[in-house]
């Protein structure tokens, strides 16, 4: 995939060669501009070519927008529409990515169609002893507990909020910061955890 240096958006392939179709999702997230300004959002209908943004911020045309989105993980594009309280993206993406954002869609618009609980595919549970410690990559260090965890991510309550996109170690588990909530923040971590390192913790 490339983007037109001149107007600086990529298109998508047109009908027939474009095997995908949008979905309904409705997923929060939050974003970053080019700027570097980190604004939370909710992705509404979104494909593996492109996704569509509700946000009280309106980004510029062919800006590059990075996102943090719950279930998906990072996404990354450049702005092709935008609107008062909304705008697309075309995303930035391999094969391999947009094969799995297929799959990953797939599961959210069943579970959005059907009701399901919470993800399915990765259980989160309260940990016994919730005491933690989130350390930056500088050496800080900043004390914690964990709401719940899964073997991709954690929800952790703390005084401090890391920016969007930080890596952090919790324990000895590797992540980065996906979202901030009023409580502490949510981490995805940058591999998935043995089940055994996360039945031992709770």
């Amino acid at each position: 995939m490339t983007f037109n240096s001149a107007s600086h958006y990529y298109a998508p392939p047109e009908a027939p060669d474009r095997q995908y179709s949008r979905v309904k999702i409705s997923v929060q997230g939050r974003f970053m501009r080019a700027d570097h300004s980190e604004h939370d959002c909710l992705v509404d209908t979104m494909s593996p070519f492109d996704a569509v943004f509700s946000s009280g911020v309106r980004p510029e045309t062919g800006e590059r927008i990075v996102a943090y989105l719950d279930y998906i993980g990072r996404i990354e594009g450049r702005v092709t529409e935008a609107a008062v309280r909304s705008f697309t993206i075309a995303l930035n993406a391999t094969d391999r990515k947009r094969d799995k954002l297929s799959a990953q869609l797939t599961w959210l618009a069943n579970k959005h169609e059907l009701g399901l609980p919470e993800d399915r595919r990765h259980e989160r549970v309260a940990p016994s002893n919730p005491v933690s410690e989130i350390r930056l990559d500088d050496g800080r260090r900043y004390p914690c507990r964990i709401i719940d965890l899964s073997v991709s991510g954690a929800a952790v309550e703390i005084d401090v909020r890391p920016a969007f996109g930080t890596m952090v170690l919790l324990g000895n588990m590797r992540g980065r910061v996906v979202r901030h909530f009023q409580e502490g923040i949510a981490l995805e971590f940058t591999a998935v955890q043995p089940e055994e390192s996360i039945s031992t913790i709770a």
